[in-house]
């Protein structure tokens, strides 16, 4: 089965006619290591699907980064903001590792969700996905201290720790990368 029916299929269930458009709709890209999906100042136009590899989304104030979210294997994802609203993004979308993504453009999301209740149905799901991770994200950064912040990254995201930056993880955690070598070694 196809990586992308894969994943869909644990959200809503298409019908054969749906999932074959969709899946047609699908364009595979190769990203090496430190390519940009998206820039800052770009309109979000895909939701992609990572076949393999590693992004970040992030933004820069006054020559600081701030990182959101690392998106990782088989999740299907956009900067959603901008997706949404049309506007360009403050967010950029950057490969960590090399990324193979299957990207879907807007005019055909809008065309099969027209089509197919199911596809209206399964986009809807990952709005409505997004909206819970961004509240959480929220949360978490306003109501735990940093040493929580990095036990729950911990807890959570394991195995990215072998695949970030420890610059990476300290500007997710929203701290200077000295604190977070006092939070690893427990002081």
């Amino acid at each position: 089965m196809h990586p992308v029916l894969a994943y869909t299929d644990r959200i809503v269930k298409l019908d054969p006619p749906a999932r074959d458009e969709l899946l047609q709709a699908f364009v595979r890209q190769e990203f090496p290591k430190g390519t940009c999906l998206l820039r800052a100042g770009q309109v979000s136009q895909h939701y992609h699907f990572i076949e393999q590899g590693l992004v970040k989304s992030s933004f820069y104030k006054e020559d600081k980064e701030f990182i959101m979210t690392f998106f990782k294997e088989t999740i299907l994802f956009t900067e959603i903001n901008s997706y949404l609203t049309s506007a360009p993004s403050k967010y950029q979308l950057l490969a960590l590792e090399p990324t193979t993504v299957y990207s879907i453009a807007r005019p055909d999301i809008e065309r099969l969700c027209h089509r197919h209740h199911a596809v209206e149905t399964l986009f809807r799901q990952l709005l409505a996905f997004a909206s819970v991770g961004m509240m959480k994200r929220i949360s978490e950064m306003l109501e735990e201290n940093a040493t929580t912040r990095y036990q729950l990254f911990v807890q959570e995201k394991a195995p990215l720790l072998q695949r970030i930056s420890l610059g990476d993880l300290a500007a997710y955690l929203g701290i200077t990368q000295v604190s977070l070598s006092r939070i690893r070694a427990g002081r």
